[in-house]
């Protein structure tokens, strides 16, 4: 629960910015590709930020922990990558303009920071 806790935080962090920001943070619980309510809104946030700047690429890029089956790992970055692109598309932003790269398994960012994808808004 504690670790719920942290990863909530995080996602707000992430979105609260006091300026607009050019990069968000999506955290996801252990093995899963689900959007929990904080992740969706810094998602939404994404987007709206996306509205902004019509002229811009946004890049997706998933990642995962590395575990003990590397293929089953990577395709939850890949899961994990298309699941923040489809939230984003269904939040009004344009599907040819999200370019999404996942990342290969690792643990070096710890527990908490390979369950993540990470948005960025830049430019075209």
């Amino acid at each position: 629960m504690r670790r719920l806790s942290l990863v909530v935080g995080l996602c707000l962090l992430a979105g609260c910015a006091s300026q607009p920001s050019r990069k968000y943070v999506v955290f996801f619980t252990r093995d899963s590709v689900k959007l929990e309510d904080p992740a969706l809104w810094v998602v939404t946030h994404a987007a709206q930020q996306a509205a902004r700047d019509p002229q811009s690429v946004i890049t997706v890029e998933g990642y995962a922990a590395a575990h003990g089956d590397l293929s089953a790992d990577a395709l939850l970055a890949v899961d994990r990558a298309k699941k923040v692109s489809s939230q984003l598309v269904a939040d009004g932003v344009a599907a040819g303009r999200i370019r999404q790269m996942p990342r290969a398994p690792s643990n070096e960012d710890g527990a908490v920071g390979s369950r993540r994808v990470e948005i960025e808004i830049g430019a075209s």
